[in-house]
């Protein structure tokens, strides 16, 4: 059975809500690549993404929210809401997908920044929404 590039990452973002990161690995390929470009990090390997993710600090279990997923072929882009319950972070995430497992993502994780004071009179809140 062929799982679709979308049920890969799917199952990435379930298995990944279950904090036991080394299952994560199951949807991962061999030469899995994970690539954070805002600071400049590159992790290689199933086994050191689950380390990196278990040894983050983190003050309770990680959830994580899928605002949206888009998919077209092999490709799919996430936005998702990740918080431990005390820190918030939001996550634009490009996976590839190849025969069924990830290959590799690349992952921008954005400082939240007030909106500048000089465009208060054009803009609203998207909270007000």
């Amino acid at each position: 059975m062929s799982t679709s590039a979308l049920d890969a990452v799917d199952t990435f973002w379930k298995l990944m809500a279950g904090n036991d990161f080394a299952a994560v690995g199951q949807v991962l390929s061999d030469d899995f690549r994970c690539e954070w470009p805002m600071t400049n990090e590159l992790i290689l390997g199933r086994e050191n993404f689950a380390r990196m993710n278990a040894e983050y600090p983190a003050n309770g279990p990680w959830r994580f929210t899928v605002n949206r997923s888009v998919a077209s072929g092999d490709e799919v882009v996430t936005d998702v809401t990740v918080t431990d319950g005390t820190v918030v972070a939001r996550a634009i995430s490009f996976f590839t997908v190849h025969e069924g497992r990830i290959c590799r993502v690349v992952e921008f994780w954005p400082e939240p920044a007030e909106a500048p004071a000089n465009r208060r009179h054009l803009v609203e809140p998207l909270a007000a929404r």
